[in-house]
């Protein structure tokens, strides 16, 4: 591969946020197919690319890797699903729209997909295995946590700090100086202006929790 030449690329699974993925690309990477557990899908061509086993991670060896599993109801065990490919750390892929804005100032990790739209300000800290849709805005000195969802049009204010594997769905706005625990969810449109604790869902406006995850 030469210098400048776009780094091959497997996305893990056949997805939705897959799909959107391919539209983050840009010059940096190429998708040479999808790599997914489900028998159905395997063989396929999906959008153009075909899809694969999990034998593609051992055939490729020279491609990266993209894992966005999980949502709403997975998100709790992303972590799990994400490990269980046995992927080296150094094969993961930084995936981030050109049309995104991040401050020199930011810190992100690996195994990361950033969407068209998205806007990281002075010091925010983006963990490892994080998904962060379309047109959310993360303000100053923000924490998210590894293995964290983040869904489109979030506002996360400055100085809160997101635990790991929390899941934020979309239109939510989340008042500064907060703490939201680990592996907690914030519903649908949600405006929080209390912290979370681990494990907790918290749903409305404003919000209120709905349940303890076991």
């Amino acid at each position: 591969m030469g210098a400048g030449e776009p780094r091959p690329l497997l996305i893990f699974p056949c997805n939705g946020n897959g799909l959107e993925a391919l539209q983050c690309l840009g010059d940096k990477f190429q998708c040479i197919g999808f790599v997914d557990d489900a028998l159905e899908k395997q063989g396929l061509i999906w959008h153009g690319y075909p899809v694969f086993s999990r034998t593609a991670l051992t055939e490729f060896q020279d491609a990266q890797v993209l894992a966005i599993p999980g949502g709403a109801t997975s998100f709790r065990s992303r972590n799990e699903v994400i490990e269980g490919l046995g992927v080296n750390i150094e094969r993961f892929a930084c995936v981030i729209h050109p049309a995104a804005s991040l401050s020199p100032l930011a810190t992100i990790g690996y195994n990361v997909l950033i969407m068209a739209g998205v806007v990281i300000t002075s010091n925010g800290v983006i963990g490892n295995h994080v998904c962060i849709l379309s047109n959310t805005v993360v303000h100053h000195d923000v924490t998210i946590g590894d293995w964290s969802l983040i869904g489109s049009n979030v506002t996360i204010a400055g100085g809160t700090r997101v635990d790991d594997a929390c899941y934020i769905a979309s239109g939510a706005s989340i008042r500064n100086g907060l703490h939201i625990g680990t592996r907690a969810m914030i519903g649908l449109g949600t405006n929080l202006i209390n912290n979370v604790p681990s494990s907790a869902t918290v749903l409305g406006n404003y919000a209120r929790p709905i349940g303890l995850w076991p």
